[in-house]
């Protein structure tokens, strides 16, 4: 059996989900929708789907599972609609624009007895598996405290539609902390605490991408675009994490966590591989490929890969959980309490104090290589 997917939504990373649907054993892509119907008529051609709008996928019988793919501000509206027609959902991050929100979906979800999946799934990648896995198997020691950066200039210098990033639900720790923060509660386990400071860097940004139909238009910034939280996790093991769109050039690692036995340096969370360093004792840095691993190989750009890049494999994840009757890993409880951290460090960052974290969650299981292979069509589709 095969969880037939429809797709709301048809912005920038769309393509990426629908180039990857095919190589994943149990999800169909079967229909795509958008409030823009032109757009959702030339994604359904490049991709041989049926175009529809929103309502009428949202209600369709032949479709299983809703792939949300619209703006933050959106997800809430949509993936409860779905829930309510009877549909799975699995949303790209964040679960929702605000917590309130995020918790109205766990609810929906709740009352009707349905999935919700949630980005990020990069670490569901080889990258980030091989780094739980190491700390697992006690590489680092018991974690003690670490380091992960976001930096960059901001989205207005590459996307071309880039002012929803800088309107609420967006800004570097909603749009980017996602990736972070899930890896490093898939490390260290659930988040008790945070304290933050922020500014905005930039009262207003101007669009430079190339080719942006909106080239040279102006955007007033109304999230916090800088902002230094400490994390404060269940375990006792805490993590700065620095989050930027003002900054022109560093040389911050993403993420690194220091134990009583040694550290280990993780890959950037917003791709599914890279190379994981250890140093055990202090010893000299230990590199740890990951390239040949399921889900590790370089495959994106299709036509020159050189990055690793699978989304869609928390979906896919999710879809055989459902089939098999077992929890799934990137699951509603990861989503909110990630939510819960992100919006408790721009709180904590506005109010000038620290933020107990409410909602709570298990560590999501190790995706063993076995099971990462079982999710795929054929070896075949590993690169």
């Amino acid at each position: 059996m095969v969880m037939r997917v429809g797709v709301v939504g048809c912005g920038n990373i769309s393509k990426i989900y629908l180039s990857m649907a095919n190589r994943f054993r149990d999800i169909k892509v079967v229909a795509i929708s958008d409030l823009r119907p032109e757009v959702a008529a030339a994604q359904a051609e490049l991709f041989d789907l049926r175009a529809m709008p929103v309502h009428e996928l949202i209600d369709s019988h032949d479709i299983d599972i809703v792939l949300n793919l619209t703006i933050p501000s959106a997800h809430a509206d949509v993936s409860i609609a779905a829930l309510t027609a009877g549909k799975h959902v699995y949303s790209e991050k964040p679960l929702a624009a605000s917590l309130v929100d995020g918790r109205r979906i766990a609810e929906a979800a709740k009352q009707t007895g349905l999935r919700v999946g949630a980005a990020p799934d990069t670490f569901l990648g080889a990258g980030a598996q091989t780094a739980l896995r190491l700390i697992e198997d006690g590489a680092i020691g018991t974690p003690i405290i670490g380091s992960a950066a976001i930096m960059s200039r901001g989205m207005e210098h590459w996307h071309p539609n880039p002012e929803f990033f800088f309107k609420p639900g967006g800004g570097p720790v909603l749009d980017m902390g996602p990736y972070y923060v899930t890896t490093l509660v898939a490390m260290l386990g659930p988040v008790h605490k945070v304290s933050a400071v922020g500014q905005i860097g930039l009262a207003e940004r101007t669009v430079t991408a190339e080719g942006s139909p909106v080239l040279g238009s102006t955007i007033k910034v109304e999230v916090l675009t800088s902002v230094q939280a400490i994390l404060t996790f269940q375990s006792g093991a805490q993590v700065t994490l620095q989050c930027s769109w003002d900054v022109w050039k560093h040389g911050l690692l993403p993420i690194e966590v220091h134990g009583t036995a040694g550290s280990i340096r993780v890959p950037d969370p917003n791709t599914f591989g890279g190379v994981i360093s250890v140093s055990a004792a202090g010893a000299e840095w230990e590199p740890v490929e990951t390239s040949e691993l399921v889900f590790g190989a370089p495959n994106w750009p299709l036509d020159a890969p050189s990055r690793v890049n699978y989304r869609g494999l928390g979906l896919a994840e999710m879809a055989n959980a459902i089939l098999h009757n077992r929890p799934h890993r990137a699951n509603a409880a990861l989503g909110l309490h990630t939510l819960a951290v992100l919006e408790g460090i721009l709180q904590s960052a506005t109010e000038e104090r620290p933020v107990i974290i409410q909602e709570s969650c298990e560590r999501p299981a190790l995706l063993r290589q076995s099971e990462a292979f079982e999710l795929l069509v054929s070896a075949a589709s590993i690169a």
